[in-house]
């Protein structure tokens, strides 16, 4: 038995001695035939013909290890540049000159029809007055949990259908119907984040007063009175400019005008009791941004006069007859000035206006997007183009359904659905219209998420989603406008030749 085991290791040995001189041999050889290779092209350049050549792959080959291609990019801006140019003087020879800024203002003031939105958003007070009531009951004790619940549930449910009624009643104009909704979604988003965190804020002042059965508390009065003794103590001893108090807002002295009103003016959709303060409002950045607003402003109207209104208005005629080739034509032309527009007011309303606003009343958290034009699926697009909405989302909606069970895609789609939601009630009713385009274009995003997400990464990803953002939008613009048109003009025309 021992002499067999002997035999094993020594067999064992000779194997592992052939293995590494194996290795060594095949090192050896290679190291062999670079030596030789070596001497070969040393023995290259000493003859007298100046050889030139050696062994390479071409530049665009992947083994090349090539990867500028910058001036490939250059290229692409200069022929994109010059497209660009011959439609615009394509349009003009087409067309003339149709920017007009004064027309703008005249729609409004000829319509005696489009001051109930400024109504509207004078009225929007009345039902903050009513939030503020209502935490102030609860705060105070006077009201329970389920009453106030009631109250705050009737009062964000006329936030988003008293417009509605106003607007189908006295039928507005479209745009200014459009700028009070947006307002008024703000204020359902904001009011409802208003009101959770209070709650969160009561729910934790009972957790601390059981803990502290014995301790007495002093009333929000006598710690106000408090504040101002320190701080006239402060200004006394020091002698000179009285530090700025540093004492965080605790609930319910948060419960005031001031403060809801700060809130409402924010550039954010999620309500805390301390928001971030800068020390001081800028005013060279002040200005910048408001020369950036006055520009985009009249670029985009000049831009929609110029050039989506007489495209828009020539796919009538291709919608009606169904003509697949026009409408795809149509469509392509379509996207190129939307698409610039879209970009426009993403930095108009996202860089400028958001920063215009949080420079005056000092918001010190501008992280309004982040780099969504990197998007490699739908998913990082969204969380990324719109943080205000986004960071809502999250908090109060998905976060929520998360911590109830609810899987992720669950969350995601409920989600999707209230954006689709608002989406939809941002077009149709300053329109009159109830097309569900909008709406279905939202709930398409998410089997495009998976999608994209499952199947697409990297260069082909971030394609992907600027196709989607560059085809989706005008599609619907025009399935909008062609529905509109044809209840409203034809609809005038037909009525006025009967007349006739």
């Amino acid at each position: 038995m021992a002499a067999s085991d002997s035999e094993v290791d020594t067999n064992d040995r000779q194997l592992r001695q052939r293995h590494s001189s194996g290795k060594l041999r095949r090192v050896g050889s290679a190291t062999k035939i670079d030596d030789e290779v070596r001497q070969h092209e040393q023995q290259r350049k000493k003859q007298p013909d100046i050889p030139l050549h050696k062994p390479q792959d071409s530049l665009l080959s992947s083994g090349s290890g090539f990867n500028n291609y910058r001036g490939f990019l250059n290229l692409c801006i200069i022929l994109l540049a010059m497209s660009n140019t011959r439609l615009v003087l394509e349009n003009l020879i087409k067309y003339g000159i149709l920017v007009d800024p004064i027309s703008w203002i005249s729609v409004f003031l000829k319509n005696p029809y489009s001051w109930p939105n400024l109504t509207l958003i004078c009225v929007l007070n009345i039902f903050v007055f009513f939030s503020i009531g209502i935490e102030q009951l609860l705060a105070q004790g006077t009201i329970n949990e389920s009453v106030g619940f009631v109250l705050k549930s009737a009062n964000i449910f006329t936030i988003v259908t008293c417009p509605v009624v106003v607007i189908t009643m006295f039928r507005p104009n479209p745009v200014g119907s459009f700028t009070a909704l947006g307002i008024y979604t703000q204020a359902f988003l904001k009011l409802i984040s208003y009101h959770i965190v209070n709650r969160w804020c009561r729910e934790a002042t009972r957790k601390n007063k059981r803990r502290k059965r014995g301790a007495s508390t002093p009333s929000p009065r006598m710690r106000k009175e408090l504040k101002e003794k320190n701080f006239t103590e402060k200004e006394d001893n020091d002698g000179d400019i009285p530090k700025v108090d540093s004492t965080l807002v605790e609930y319910p002295d948060n419960i005031n005008l001031k403060d809801m009103y700060y809130f409402l003016l924010a550039p954010t959709l999620c309500y805390e009791l301390n928001f971030p303060r800068s020390a001081r409002i800028r005013k060279r950045f002040l200005f910048r941004r408001i020369i950036e607003i006055v520009f985009l402003l009249q670029l985009m109207l000049g831009l929609v006069q110029q050039w989506i209104v007489p495209t828009v208005m020539n796919a009538v005629k291709p919608f009606n007859e169904m003509d697949l080739k026009r409408i795809v034509e149509r469509i392509l032309k379509l996207a190129i000035p939307n698409h610039f527009i879209w970009l426009l007011f993403f930095y108009c309303f996202f860089h400028s206006l958001l920063n215009l606003i949080g420079e005056l009343i000092r918001f010190a958290d501008r992280e309004f997007y982040r780099d969504w034009w990197n998007s490699e699926n739908v998913d990082y697009f969204w969380k990324n183009w719109n943080i205000p909405v986004h960071r809502w989302a999250k908090r109060h909606l998905y976060a929520p359904m998360r911590r109830k069970g609810y899987s992720s895609i669950q969350a995601a789609i409920a989600v999707f659905l209230l954006s689709a939601i608002f989406h939809e009630y941002l077009v149709s009713v300053p329109l009159h219209l109830f097309r569900l385009w909008a709406f279905a274009g939202m709930m398409a995003q998410v089997p495009i998420q998976y999608f994209t997400a499952r199947f697409l990464h990297g260069a082909y990803g971030n394609s992907a989603v600027w196709i989607s953002l560059i085809i989706g939008q005008p599609v619907c613009v025009l399935m909008y406008f062609h529905d509109y048109y044809v209840i409203n003009m034809i609809s005038a025309t037909n009525s006025t030749t009967s007349v006739t």
